[in-house]
């Protein structure tokens, strides 16, 4: 997730470790059946986990919450330099079936599916994402195939932010990848879809984010979900995030029609998500997503059909610590548990 700021530092991103094209054995002789690669619904609710948060389950936040389907944060390289990735950044966590294989299996099995999110703002000022890592784009490509053979998932995440939207390099090594692994799904009849998760202004994408997409489109990358992070704008002033939202989504989908002139106004906001920071965000409590803003901004999704709402992030679903900004694990407002995420949970169809 973005941060303005280097808060939540502490935080990493998966990588996967270099891999052949091909398939992956998942490591156990049942894995292949209980996990089918479910498609992403057209309209879906996907709020962030944290995967660094040991203290939780992911399948019992899932089942409590009703999120069926996690963007799962972060996958990144131990070091700046590596081809390896690793869920955390932690050589611990290689991207295997033993790691959390088990658990990915069983959110499948309930039809649900996730996300595996490569990049965050820690590795992103770290040069840990593995574009920026990695300078072999036939090797950042073996990764996210792994992640998909490994776990069977049908969208990968893309989280760029802080010094990923101004290294170059890194942003053409990424699209190219991407437009690698699409060309690589095609050919094995596999369906995958990339969604990048980027900052936004409350007037939308900004000067370092659309040449990423730019970039991407004469890499031949499809680019199926533009999911903007519409929280931490410290602007210094209160603000009405729900409001913020709204606006920063359509001058969002402006900037997308002079980029993808071919498509239709419909077929623009199918491929926005927004991504929300329930209750105080961390700029401060000017900055607070509240629980009518989610019934706001619910509404708002489906009438405009967006292609997915999601949270940072699932772990701060609940009022246990109010008048604290930008929490790790509690939303800074007095709310029922799990009150954001049963209000968007019927967002998905």
């Amino acid at each position: 997730m973005r941060r303005r700021i280097p808060l939540h530092a502490a935080l990493s991103a998966v990588a996967v470790a270099a891999a052949t094209i091909g398939l992956a054995t998942t490591g156990t002789g049942t894995a292949a059946a209980a996990t089918a690669a479910n498609p992403m619904p057209a309209h879906v609710f996907a709020p962030y986990y944290e995967m660094y948060d040991t203290s939780t389950s992911m399948v019992k936040q899932s089942q409590k919450s009703g999120a069926k389907y996690l963007s799962l944060a972060f996958l990144q390289t131990a070091s700046a330099g590596s081809c390896t990735a690793y869920w955390d950044g932690s050589t611990s966590k290689p991207i295997a079936y033993s790691s959390y294989g088990v658990e990915i299996s069983k959110i499948q099995a309930a039809g649900g599916q996730v996300v595996p999110s490569f990049g965050g703002y820690s590795a992103d000022t770290t040069g840990t994402d593995i574009a920026d890592s990695c300078t072999n784009v036939a090797s950042i490509a073996a990764v996210y195939e792994k992640v998909i053979t490994t776990y069977h998932v049908t969208r990968i995440d893309l989280d760029i932010e802080a010094n990923s939207l101004t290294n170059t390099a890194g942003i053409n090594r990424r699209n190219e990848a991407v437009a690698m692994v699409e060309s690589w799904a095609k050919s094995h009849r596999r369906s995958i879809q990339f969604s990048y998760t980027m900052p936004s202004t409350t007037t939308g994408l900004d000067s370092q984010e659309t040449p990423v997409l730019q970039n991407a489109i004469s890499d031949g990358a499809t680019v199926s979900v533009v999911n903007i992070m519409t929280f931490d704008y410290y602007l210094g002033t209160v603000q009405e995030m729900a409001t913020d939202t709204e606006q920063a989504a359509a001058d969002t989908i402006s900037e997308l029609s002079s980029l993808y002139p071919s498509k239709t106004q419909a077929q623009l906001w199918a491929m926005l998500g927004v991504t929300e920071m329930p209750g105080i965000d961390d700029f401060g409590p000017d900055e607070t997503f509240t629980q009518a803003d989610a019934t706001t901004v619910l509404n708002w999704a489906k009438s405009n059909g967006i292609d997915m709402i999601s949270f940072w992030a699932l772990q701060r679903d609940n009022g246990r610590c109010p008048g604290t900004k930008g929490a790790g694990s509690c939303s800074g407002i007095t709310q029922p548990h799990w009150y954001f995420s049963h209000t968007f949970e019927p967002f998905t169809s």
